[in-house]
């Protein structure tokens, strides 16, 4: 499939079957997670990937109980730093250096104004920022995805707290944002699995100029 022909395919599936995705088309996914753009390039999201069917039963308890948690092959939990700290901004500023292998005089003009822009505002503010950052992963995701022919469910209805304990979010200084089931749509069960894909026309979605 084409990248169009692939998000007509794709559709939030409600049910799926349980069977795994195979390594290499995981791996695609989670690397244009990976891949994706973020503010600044400071990437202030971890992603949690949970195969464990233990694990996925404890989670379903607080999503809701939404099915797709435990039928998926993968069931994935993007987390944001709880705080964008000043020794966060300096590991990413030394990792740019170090891959692009230029010295870290170059960046410090960088380094000096992400601070500035950062550290002025208040945790709430970054946390915000984060999470919409982490919102442009999951989209890469939800693609990559439709992509590889793998069914997707994005979703922000669970226990935010409850996900937090189970993961052990805390000491890693975490926070749950929103989550993405990965696997392969049950045709028998789901009842969205035949039904048109709906979107605004674009002649009333865009606007030019």
């Amino acid at each position: 499939m084409d990248i169009v022909q692939a998000l007509n395919w794709r559709y939030a599936a409600k049910r799926m079957t349980g069977q795994t995705i195979p390594a290499d088309k995981l791996n695609t996914i989670l690397e244009s997670i990976r891949l994706s753009a973020s503010s600044v390039g400071l990437q202030p999201y971890t992603v949690f990937v949970v195969s464990s069917q233990e694990m996925r039963g404890k989670i379903r308890e607080m999503a809701c109980k939404q099915p797709q948690v435990t039928e998926s092959s993968h069931f994935l939990v993007f987390t944001v730093n709880e705080n964008i700290t000043e020794a966060y901004i300096d590991y990413m500023i030394g990792l740019t250096a170090s891959t692009r292998n230029v010295g870290m005089d170059t960046l410090a003009d960088f380094q000096t104004n992400i601070k500035k822009m950062l550290l002025s505002r208040s945790v709430e503010e970054n946390f915000d920022w984060a999470a919409r950052q982490s919102y442009i992963a999951l989209g890469y995701g939800l693609v990559a995805a439709a992509v590889e022919g793998v069914d997707s469910t994005p979703m922000e209805g669970f226990d935010h707290a409850a996900m937090d304990e189970v993961l052990g979010l805390k000491q890693h200084g975490l926070k749950s944002v929103v989550a993405l089931a990965l696997g392969y749509r049950d045709e028998q069960n789901d009842y969205l699995v035949k039904a048109t894909k709906v979107r605004k026309p674009a002649d009333s979605f865009f606007v030019t100029f």
